[in-house]
This record gives structure tokens, C-alpha cells and sequence, in this order.
């Protein structure tokens, strides 16, 4: 990608010096909307994973909560933050006109329905000493978004894309073994937020991030009600029973949850999903240390045998991905050959 962009500064700066302006005129400047969104992307993108990768040392601060009460008041919580900051930003306008377009909310919904099973699974993972295999699913989503693009856009992989694939299908066959079971935990995860990053690649030009995180939010806020409702009345709620510190723990989740996912819905709408998945490794990693190092999760050598084939199929489809823009580039030459020759 830099290769590229370096190419198109040079013809653009030897453009500039053949072609001098009129005097008084404004000097020309070589277009860099391009590059500039992309840019954008990255870092919205690389704040969101490295916000996502330090979640498990918040949930463990609001323990005694089940996964349940967590992703309920997360989501009702994140709508009240995602109004704020529509009434901070005067947004209204965008995210009422958004909510009138009744295919836009159906999608939407269903993205929202994505990310709540996402981040359930996710929540009682790290509660319940299976944050290694939470890392796992993170680390397995690069390889479903190609596998996604093959069932969904028809693509067709790529020699180096087949023996990724081939890679990580062996590795989850050696984690069945390390776990005694299929890491349904891992692929839950993958497969959830490889599909919700579709949808919301999909949705990207139609609707601005807050906008999109606040119809998803209002769509889950009436069930999650219900549920914080039904915990209270039977006394397994903890968000008004255990403190101020408490609380405001758990009303702080609104933003930490809205905060990345509008971050990553930036991303989306600037990146293509091959650079979204390299960013992606910047979550699982920060989660696979803190697992270690701070949870203290068990890693026998069979799982590191499996997470270690797992990252020998992240580095070929990494390779494979750096390899894009020069494919491209010999596609465009070769397809500008024949129209040279006439």
C-alpha cells in the first residue's frame, strides 16, 4: 500500500514541475483524500482493538456481576452515552433519518443480535477461566473473514489463502484435542464478529458510526431492560445492591463499549476487511497476555502447539495480504497493455 502511494507522490510532484500554475494562481496539490482516510482508518481501527484487548482487566474490576447483568447494562448504557453524544454533536437529525429506513434498521438489528451473542459469549468466557480460548476466537477471525468472503462474495482463495486455511483447520483440530471438546468458545466468538464485520462493512456508506451504534443499541435495550428487571426481582442483580463504586463501574460500560465499537465502525467504513483483520491481532494478543499474566489461565503444551499453528496460518494469510498491492498493480498494468498497443 505505501509502495503504491509513494508512486503516485512522485508522478503527482513530476506532474506539478511540468505544469507550472498562472501567476497569481493557486499551486497545485497532489490529491490525498485517499490517503488521508486511510490513515484515519488505521488509527480509529488500531484504538479500538487495543481498547477491546485490555477488556478483560475491566470485567475482572466488575466481578461480583454475571455475564448476563454485564452485557445488559452494557448495552442500556451505551444507549444513554450514544445519546449524549448525538445531543453534544447536534447528530439527531442524521441518526432520526437513519431510523427511517426501515431495511437500514433491519440490518442493523440483525448486526446487533451479532454483537450481543458476541459479547455474552465473550463476558462469561473471561469470568469463567476461558479467556485463553477467548484470545483463540480473535485470533481465528482473520481466517473467517476469508472464509466469509468465499461463502458470501464467491471469492476465490489463493494458493497462500489455501494453506492458511488448511493451517488453522488443523490447528482447531489439535485445541479439540487440548480442550477435550470442540472450542465452541473460540469459534462462537470468530464467527459472531467475522459476520458483524460484514454487516457493518456493508452499512458503512449509509450510515455514520454513532448513528449505527445507536439503532443497534435502542433494538437490544428493551430485552436488556427486561433482563436487568427479572435479575432485580430475583435477587441476582448486583448493580444497585453493591455499592456506588459498583455502579458507576458498571454505567462506565456504556462508554467503554461504545467508544471502540464506534471506533471500529470508523474503520470499516474507511478500510478494506483484509487491513480491518491485520489490525484485528492487536485485541487477541493484549487478551492472550493478559490471560497469562494476570488471570493466570493454564497453557499446556498441546494449546500451545494449536496457538502456535494458529499464528504460522496468521502469518502466510499475513503474507499473502502484503502481497495485495503489488498484485494489483500487475493486474492494472497488464490490463492497460492492449489499450497501449492500439
Amino acid at each position: 500500500m505505501s509502495s503504491s502511494n509513494g508512486t503516485g507522490a512522485q508522478r503527482s510532484a513530476s506532474l506539478s514541475q511540468s505544469v507550472r500554475p498562472a501567476p497569481g494562481a493557486p499551486a497545485a496539490q497532489p490529491p490525498s483524500s485517499g490517503r488521508s482516510e486511510t490513515t484515519t482508518g488505521v488509527l480509529f481501527g488500531a484504538a479500538a482493538y487495543v481498547m477491546w484487548g485490555l477488556l478483560p482487566l475491566y470485567f475482572v474490576l466488575l466481578v461480583p456481576a454475571g455475564a448476563v447483568e454485564i452485557v445488559a447494562s452494557r448495552i442500556v448504557f451505551s444507549l444513554v452515552f450514544c445519546a449524549v453524544l448525538l445531543t453534544v454533536m447536534r447528530s439527531w437529525k442524521a441518526t432520526t433519518a437513519a431510523g427511517r429506513d426501515l431495511r437500514l434498521v433491519g440490518t442493523l438489528t440483525g448486526a446487533a443480535a451479532l454483537i450481543a451473542v458476541n459479547w455474552l459469549t465473550y463476558a462469561w468466557a473471561v469470568l469463567n477461566e476461558h479467556a485463553v480460548e477467548a484470545a483463540l476466537g480473535y485470533f481465528i477471525n482473520p481466517l473467517v473473514s476469508v472464509l466469509l468472503g468465499v461463502i458470501v462474495f464467491k471469492e476465490k482463495l489463493r494458493p497462500l489463502q489455501w494453506v492458511a486455511m488448511a493451517v488453522g483447520f488443523i490447528a482447531v483440530l489439535v485445541l479439540t484435542f487440548a480442550y477435550g471438546t470442540v472450542p465452541w468458545v473460540a469459534l462462537i466468538l470468530a464467527f459472531s464478529f467475522g459476520l458483524y464485520g460484514l454487516v457493518k462493512k456493508g452499512v458503512g456508506g449509509k450510515v455514520d458510526a454513532v448513528s449505527s451504534l445507536t439503532i443497534e443499541t435502542a433494538a437490544l435495550t428493551p430485552l436488556s431492560i427486561g433482563v436487568l428487571i427479572w435479575l432485580m426481582a430475583s435477587g441476582e442483580a448486583t448493580i444497585l445492591s453493591n455499592g456506588a463504586g459498583h455502579f458507576w463501574l458498571l454505567a462506565a460500560s456504556g462508554i467503554f463499549t461504545a467508544v471502540p465499537l464506534i471506533f471500529f465502525g470508523a474503520a470499516a467504513r474507511r478500510l478494506p476487511l483484509s487491513t480491518i483483520g491485520m489490525l484485528q491481532y492487536l485485541a487477541p494478543t493484549l487478551q492472550f497476555i493478559i490471560a497469562l499474566a494476570v488471570l493466570h489461565e493454564a497453557m499446556p503444551p498441546e494449546r500451545w502447539a494449536g496457538f502456535g499453528l494458529i499464528w504460522v496460518a496468521l502469518v502466510i494469510l499475513s503474507v499473502d495480504m502484503m502481497g495485495g498491492p503489488r498484485r494489483n498493480r500487475v493486474l492494472r498494468t497488464a490490463a492497460a497493455t492492449p489499450a497501449a498497443a492500439d
